[in-house]
């Protein structure tokens, strides 16, 4: 089932994961505004939609405050006559330590991926439901928000965010029969380029070769491309039953995330006071791990030493 007839908004889709997500809507049949806030980056990416028989249109603006997303849903309207489906996409990344991470730096962060996709999302459902639409909001997460990662307090913080809002929203949505879900993707992008770890896997992307099955199956981690399916699959008719889910894509591995849920309960007459969970904390052989912990690179695909 196609995706003609449909108009979609995609944030922070000049480049990389944003613009593989925008190029496979417009080859499913849904013209695109694409959104950027560097115009020449965003006419670049409307002219690869166009030349290749699509449609799109480009909105320039930082993502974050409610005027962007006004100008997003107008675009959408006035070029193409309605707004379907919504994927909240734009980011940016200040990651530090914590005492080296600035107030700027949390701010900024927070200010476009979670400020960002709330705007967004508030205003596209506002269309949806006084125009009787059945939409389709994708917000983008990540590991870093769903196990945390070094550096990353700001980023973190804005992601596993994100996903808490989408479970919410699907609650307030249901009635109106539009659907949120949080993409989870593992792909090579200009961070995960400078990761020696994921070294081999970039170069053979680079070279336009298949990544190596360990990063493909093993770990799940691909091109955008792997993840941009999935986009669109959310964006259509056929997932009109899929809400509030977490969903993860990357390489050959698609990965449904649970909610949180408690893993052990105990109980104690009186209470758990200071002096009882002193004597007796009860979890101790039940506490989680945190961070993502990748198995051993095999000795082919490690990274060549650097030069000195």
């Amino acid at each position: 089932m196609s995706l003609a007839g449909k108009v979609a908004i995609v944030t922070g889709s000049g480049r990389g994961l944003g613009l593989s997500y925008a190029q496979e809507l417009a080859r499913q049949g849904a013209a695109v505004v694409v959104n950027d806030v560097d115009a020449d980056v965003a006419a670049e990416a409307v002219t690869s939609i166009t030349a290749a028989g699509g449609k799109a249109v480009a909105v320039v603006a930082p993502v974050g405050s409610t005027e962007t997303a006004k100008s997003l849903v107008a675009a959408a309207v006035e070029n193409f006559g309605r707004l379907d489906i919504l994927v909240t996409n734009a980011g940016v990344l200040r990651d530090k330590s914590l005492l080296k991470m600035t107030d700027e730096d949390f701010d900024l962060v927070i200010n476009v991926h979670l400020r960002g996709t709330f705007t967004c999302v508030r205003e596209a459902y506002g269309y949806f439901k006084e125009n009787n639409i059945a939409g389709r909001i994708i917000t983008i997460g990540s590991p870093t928000g769903q196990r945390g990662n070094f550096g990353q307090t700001n980023y973190a913080a804005a992601k596993a965010g994100i996903v808490g809002m989408v479970r919410t929203w699907a609650m307030e949505m249901k009635r109106a029969g539009v659907t949120v879900n949080a993409v989870i993707p593992v792909a090579a992008t200009a961070m995960t380029k400078t990761v020696p770890f994921f070294a081999k896997a970039v170069e053979a992307d680079e070279r336009g070769e298949a990544m190596p099955d360990f990063f493909r199956k093993e770990l799940g981690f691909g091109t955008a491309d792997d993840v941009a399916g999935l986009i669109a699959f959310l964006a259509s008719e056929q997932a009109g039953n899929i809400t509030g889910q977490a969903i993860g894509a990357g390489g050959d591995r698609l990965q449904l995330w649970s909610h949180p849920e408690a893993i052990a309960s105990e109980f104690n007459d009186g209470g758990w006071d200071y002096a009882t969970l002193l004597e007796r904390f009860p979890f101790a052989d039940n506490l989680q791990s945190v961070g993502e912990k990748f198995p051993e690179l095999p000795a082919e695909l490690q990274p060549e030493p650097a030069a000195k």
